[in-house]
């Protein structure tokens, strides 16, 4: 992107304070293009703003998309403030326009937004120790504390059907069907896991349409890099990367983080023997999770935490492998077999927590007992 047209066409449409000193790309995301711009103040002193360049392709409702993370936000600060708290610092700050909304749209049709910079902050890609992940349970089960009573029906699906099981499960099974590209039979090991597995993938609609969970608001994407800790005391401050906030339940983002974080190797490793859901970090994320979010959950869905783990571990592993049979059109690849080897190692994932099922509910109903 041209910085000149930033510079002279996107940022004066935006209502900040300074002199503009510097622009620089920022962060290493796969979604938007991102920068981070240096100001001045009267006083001397700097500021940071986070510009993005929103990616319309994912997200092909960018309006509503903003109106979800504008109420969102400012039903968090308001909650923040009366807690006696930092609304500024643990709560992102959405810059609007001289037309009053969050967004601008270029003569290109390109969607842009604004956000103050968190200062003295950073972000973790990998669990580096126990205490961050543990940190990173707490932010989010506090996320789902603080938005208990926000009416989560009001909010806009940004990414329609995202945590469908049935539907994923279904797509699954007409990319196997259609074969576009000859590869089923070579993975008949793996279709036959998820045919072995479909007794699971309406576990949650079903609790859902039978009012035994509710609607909530959540995150959607609840990995590691999506919260800022402070640099001196190494504390979660800010939950970010609001794009996938909508109407959804409390098992998906418990059981999304438990995949990625708890996981003893990486999404891609293709020695299987290696891969295995450690019990110690799911404890350490169950603590957290349970303690930060203060007895918001029902007895319900706590009991459906485990589940949650499984459920997301299966619905990724599927979309991986449907991905691979369609001929890898949605997922980044690094060489032919990448998703096949991606959905092998969320199903044998799936398999060892299987195996740990007993451990894990027992594990939940520790510290469920202990915060209820």
């Amino acid at each position: 992107m041209n910085q000149d047209k930033i510079i002279n066409e996107i940022i004066p449409h935006f209502l900040c304070e300074g002199k503009l000193l510097k622009i620089i790309p920022f962060g290493n995301g796969h979604i938007n293009d991102t920068y981070r711009l240096y100001y001045q103040l009267e006083d001397g002193q700097t500021q940071s703003m986070i510009l993005q360049r929103m990616n319309t392709y994912v997200f092909q409702s960018p309006d509503k998309l903003m109106e979800n993370v504008l109420n969102v936000t400012s039903f968090l600060k308001n909650k923040t403030i009366q807690n006696g708290g930092e609304p500024e610092r643990e709560t992102l700050t959405v810059i609007l326009t001289d037309q009053d909304l969050p967004y601008y749209q270029d003569h290109d049709n390109h969607v842009w937004r604004m956000y103050a910079f968190i200062e003295n902050t950073m972000s973790y890609d990998l669990v580096e120790d126990e205490n961050i992940f543990y940190q990173s349970a707490l932010a989010f089960g506090k996320f789902q504390n603080l938005l208990a009573d926000y009416p989560a029906d009001t909010l806009y699906e940004t990414i329609p059907d995202f945590h469908d099981t049935r539907k994923r499960y279904d797509a699954f099974i007409k990319a196997m069907q259609e074969d576009c590209m000859q590869r089923a039979q070579g993975v008949s090991k793996e279709i036959a896991f998820v045919i072995e597995h479909e007794h699971y993938v309406d576990r949650f609609n079903e609790a859902l349409q039978k009012g035994e969970v509710p609607l909530r608001v959540t995150h959607n994407d609840t990995k590691l890099n999506n919260i800022l800790f402070d640099c001196d005391q190494h504390q979660a401050v800010c939950i970010v990367d609001l794009d996938t906030v909508m109407p959804g339940l409390v098992m998906n983002d418990f059981g999304d983080a438990i995949r990625f974080g708890a996981s003893t190797a990486l999404e891609d490793e293709k020695d299987l023997s290696q891969v295995a859901c450690d019990m110690h970090l799911f404890e350490v994320y169950t603590k957290g999770f349970i303690e930060g979010t203060q007895g918001k959950l029902t007895p319900q869905e706590v009991e459906l935490l485990p589940l949650g783990a499984l459920m997301m571990t299966l619905e990724c592993g599927i979309r991986f492998l449907t991905d691979y049979l369609q001929g890898d059109v949605y997922f980044k690849t690094e060489y032919p077999e990448h998703n096949l080897v991606r959905c092998r190692t969320q199903f044998q994932l799936v398999s060892d927590m299987e195996k740990k099922w007993d451990q894990m509910t027992t594990i939940v109903h520790q510290y469920a007992y202990v915060h209820q």
